[in-house]
């Protein structure tokens, strides 16, 4: 029981929080979900349902995260039609069991790493001048994968699948935790998450939450919190479950 009963705060959406969440409870913690994203379909599906059956002309389809193929997936009835000609790559490797789930092709997945930086490091998207590509991701989000591959001379198209919207739910639970000093560990999946749990919380109680450990999966999540003034911030070996409750660990122990 290496957590000893300490409060972790789990801010992945509802539908994600499981399996941290059980991790937590399996080394002796007590997660605390409070998720500060929700992650919904568009309103109109029509659009992604043309392009998802006209890839003709297009090379190469990138998925930017496994909510990106399910989302995908839901608004074409559950499957996506593919040809030969057409090349499936991944952001990482959650993003490529989702693919392989949903019995695509994962034709390019980072051997290493898990985000767009890794992804454009691979041999196979140097030299793409002529190509098409589209990119398979929610509202919003990060333009660096579009802007390198135009860069280096493809067409760059973006599909996008669902959005992000702040969930409405009771924060008092959270509050309580935090003015009894009993809040231990606060874990961060997201800038947006990131963002949106300074306000869920409400600017009074920002300058308590900015003295919890805070755990976070990028270097870039880490700078946007040391913005905001979070002042005791670890970043994860990986972005995956285990990796994040292993640095939870650390931060509660110590080794």
């Amino acid at each position: 029981m290496i957590l000893n009963g300490v409060h972790v705060l789990v801010t992945r959406p509802e539908h994600q929080a499981e399996n941290l969440s059980c991790l937590i409870k399996q080394r002796g913690g007590i997660a605390v979900r409070f998720p500060t994203l929700e992650i919904v379909p568009l309103d109109d599906v029509e659009p992604i349902k043309t392009t998802l059956e006209n890839l003709d002309s297009v090379h190469w389809v990138i998925f930017i995260s496994a909510n990106a193929v399910n989302f995908a997936l839901k608004a074409n009835g559950g499957k996506i039609r593919f040809m030969e000609s057409v090349r499936f790559a991944a952001v990482g490797q959650s993003t490529a069991l989702a693919m392989k789930i949903a019995g695509l092709p994962v034709d390019l997945v980072p051997e290493a790493g898990y985000n767009s930086e890794a992804l454009l490091a691979m041999p196979q998207l140097q030299q793409v001048e002529g190509q098409n590509f589209l990119i398979v991701r929610g509202e919003g989000g990060r333009e660096q994968l579009a802007t390198t591959l135009r860069s280096r001379g493809a067409t760059v198209n973006y599909l996008e699948v669902y959005k992000r919207i702040i969930p409405r739910i009771d924060n008092s639970p959270v509050v309580e935790l935090l003015e009894q000093h009993r809040l231990d560990v606060i874990t961060v999946t997201s800038a947006e998450a990131l963002q949106n749990l300074h306000f869920m919380l409400g600017e009074r109680n920002n300058e308590l939450l900015s003295l919890i450990p805070l755990v976070v999966v990028s270097d870039r999540i880490r700078r946007i919190a040391a913005d905001i003034g979070f002042n005791r911030i670890t970043v994860t070996d990986k972005p995956i479950d285990t990796a994040i409750l292993e640095t939870v660990i650390t931060c509660v122990t110590g080794e």
